[in-house]
């Protein structure tokens, strides 16, 4: 009965439900069960009003951007997973900040600094994924991160309240920011950017971009780099170095273009990728010593 009404809410503010969604069509691993609700919200008010409806019936709750770094099991997300959507949505600058909403994608934001001239965000295009979920896990490459540019983010919190928060109350550090440890959902951010040559920024950006297609297996599915990098080395050559290029079960696979990725070579499950994970976390300790963390975040039912 709770998810029947926070699904009528969701609808009559306008927002999109789909009951028993496959998490598959929204992730880039294409990987994940049934989620119970998934609920598509316009705007950062419909955030909230969703995340208060869902605590007035004691519903779990988890918020999605673009799905690319998540893997869900195979049995599904119980209660409401929500997202925002930025789709057709523009950033802004005001008062020297670019604004925009967190369901904006990373390659959007990218493209409205360059024609901007604004630099300080090339080094993010090509991320998959939105801006919200690159605030939440501070999102960097090639020695550029989100905390280096960002000035605040909103969020939602689980009482309803929208808060403002500065770069040092969000406690950014290597793939973490204080989002991680919170319940609190990423709405709006702002970035602060310096003026730049926009051929040369575009310059910069379809580099990196060339970089990427070499060297990761951006034609497979996948929820980008799986592990973290250990301190003092690389994930993907600790795997190479233990022979496990290529290594498979099911249909997940050490990529052979790169051994930091696990691929989905077609019909790939939860099971099969978690499987494979742990024996690269186990024959990585047995033979360097290092522990391999996991990146990417497991969500849904055992």
């Amino acid at each position: 009965m709770s998810l029947e009404r926070v699904a009528e809410i969701s609808r009559a503010i306008g927002c999109e439900v789909v009951e028993n969604a496959r998490m598959e069509d929204f992730t880039s691993f294409r990987i994940g069960g049934p989620a119970d609700l998934l609920i598509t919200a316009k705007t950062p008010d419909m955030v909230r009003r969703v995340r208060q409806a869902c605590a007035e019936f004691n519903l779990p709750l988890f918020f999605i951007g673009n799905g690319t770094n998540l893997l869900v099991s195979d049995k599904g997300m119980r209660g409401v997973v929500l997202r925002l959507d930025g789709e057709g949505k523009t950033p802004v600058i005001k008062d020297g900040l670019v604004l925009c909403e967190a369901g904006i994608s990373l390659k959007t934001l990218c493209r409205f600094a360059r024609d901007s001239g604004l630099s300080g965000l090339e080094f993010a295009y090509g991320i998959p994924g939105t801006v919200g979920g690159a605030v939440y896990m501070n999102a960097g490459a090639f020695d550029g991160w989100i905390s280096d540019v960002i000035e605040w983010a909103e969020a939602v919190f689980e009482n309803g309240e929208t808060k403002r928060l500065s770069r040092d109350e969000m406690k950014f550090g290597y793939r973490k920011s204080v989002f991680m440890d919170s319940p609190a959902i990423v709405v709006s951010a702002a970035f602060r950017l310096k003026p730049g040559n926009p051929a040369g920024i575009s310059e910069r950006m379809e580099e990196y971009l060339r970089t990427r297609k070499e060297k990761q297996p951006l034609e497979f599915p996948s929820a980008g780099s799986f592990f973290k990098r250990p301190e003092g080395n690389f994930a993907g050559a600790l795997i190479e170095n233990c022979g496990l290029r290529g290594c498979r079960v099911g249909g997940a696979q050490i990529s052979q273009k790169h051994c930091g990725f696990i691929i989905n070579l077609g019909g790939a499950t939860c099971s099969d990728v978690k499987a494979l994970a742990d024996k690269v976390i186990k024959t990585v300790y047995r033979n360097h010593g290092i522990k391999l963390e996991p990146e990417v975040c497991f969500v849904g039912e055992e």
